[in-house]
């Protein structure tokens, strides 16, 4: 009689495909997600700063980003991030997203200017 395999985890998961197509961008987008919704932050950080230096116009790996700096109150970092992806938004002709970031920089601390 086998032993039942133990199941993956979503990342396990994400980390075998990002493994096998280390170029996709999707996968290290939803790998750092799974890593920053799951409380591994600077895993998620490194899979961000991937998929960013990889995909300099992934817009949304900019703002989701950001929002984990701002949720690490680590705000010059995520002002930088956030301008970054506005500059990458504005290459991309993504005016929705460049608004939300700009308005997510106009809420952080005063405090926090470059």
């Amino acid at each position: 009689m086998t032993q039942p395999q133990p199941t993956k985890t979503r990342r396990q998961k994400l980390e075998e495909f990002a493994a096998a197509k280390p170029n996709d961008p999707f996968t290290l987008y939803a790998l750092a997600l799974e890593c920053a919704n799951t409380g591994d932050s600077d895993a998620a950080i490194q899979h961000f700063d991937t998929l960013l230096s990889m995909h300099p116009d992934y817009v949304t790996g900019y703002f989701q980003l950001g929002q984990l700096y701002m949720r690490l109150s680590r705000h010059t970092e995520a002002r930088q991030t956030l301008t970054a992806g506005i500059a990458a938004a504005g290459r991309t002709g993504d005016a929705h997203a460049a608004e939300e970031m700009s308005a997510a920089i106009a809420s952080l601390p005063a405090g926090h200017l470059l």
